[in-house]
């Protein structure tokens, strides 16, 4: 079934609903205002979403799906690495906020060890251990390669499987760093400016005190990150759908799992889709994070 035609028999329903119940609770018509709003919106933007996942150019991005992520990055990581069969691997995520939303925690879910690194208070509780460590820390290109280091040697981890990076503006010259330093992962996810569309090439000035002012001013374009790369032997493989934010590179060494991914740049790019965002099922709760992150054995 057309999955337009689902979405309208769901936006009837659940729109019935919900004002059936706040007519049971108190005939408070505003609040039923309100949550209505709510709800039109979220299907609105869920319907915009199933639109663009069903025009991309490049078939892969039909992958794409919540579970921890901020929208569809999980669902495409889950497939890349099922077709690299890395089982229980290892990872790095630099920039994570409070913990609640990341690319990595999908990994972590699914028994991998590995670590975070990033400049916030996580918001749920956990112990460091054999599986998970986190470094509370600014990261500049003086101190990225040793914290990395450092957190490898503390975990036993030899090499990374998937490295991700959304650190909202030196992320260019954070990956290369990165890149030259030989901690090269199976798969690199990387936010890019989606402002820039291709061949357009944009590189912010590395400035290691800079905070983004939620502007244009940061980070780089799909073809500056897709240039770099390629200079370090990775094939670009998606974009996200539902935002057009986060580009996944797999070296070449297993570009051949991916035949179905378009060589051109701009067919794999995503224009920007962050203005609008909507509920995906239950909000994250930390004790669930707090779980995962804290087990021991899977």
């Amino acid at each position: 079934m057309d999955e337009s035609k689902l979405i309208n028999k769901s936006l009837i329903q659940s729109i019935t609903e919900e004002i059936l119940l706040e007519t049971r609770k108190n005939n408070n018509h505003s609040s039923l205002n309100s949550q209505l709003l709510t709800i039109i919106k979220d299907l609105v933007v869920k319907q915009s979403y199933i639109e663009r996942k069903k025009n991309c150019t490049n078939p892969f991005n039909k992958y794409g799906r919540k579970c921890f992520s901020q929208t569809d990055e999980d669902g495409i990581t889950h497939e890349i690495i099922k077709r690299l069969g890395i089982n229980k691997g290892t990872y790095a995520e630099f920039g994570v906020g409070d913990g609640m939303e990341n690319n990595t925690l999908l990994l972590a879910s699914l028994g991998w060890k590995g670590f975070w690194v990033g400049g916030e208070d996580l918001v749920f509780e956990y112990s460091q251990n054999d599986r998970f460590n986190y470094t509370k820390e600014w990261i500049t290109l003086d101190n990225i390669i040793k914290i990395s280091r450092e957190n490898m040697k503390k975990m036993n981890i030899e090499n990374l499987d998937v490295i991700s990076l959304d650190l909202d503006g030196n992320d260019f010259h954070f990956c290369e760093s990165i890149l030259r330093n030989n901690l090269n992962p199976k798969l690199f996810i990387v936010e890019y400016n989606s402002k820039f569309f291709p061949p357009i090439e944009f590189i912010m000035e590395y400035d290691q005190f800079h905070n983004w002012q939620l502007d244009d001013y940061y980070g780089a374009s799909l073809q500056s990150f897709n240039n770099l790369f390629n200079n370090y032997e990775y094939k670009l493989i998606c974009c996200n759908s539902h935002t057009g934010t986060n580009a996944f590179f797999v070296k070449n060494d297993f570009s051949n799992l991916f035949k179905e991914v378009p060589d051109s740049v701009d067919k794999i790019f995503m224009e920007p889709n962050f203005d609008l965002a909507c509920k995906f099922g239950h909000f994250s709760s930390n004790k669930v994070i707090s779980n995962i992150m804290n087990r021991v054995t899977f």
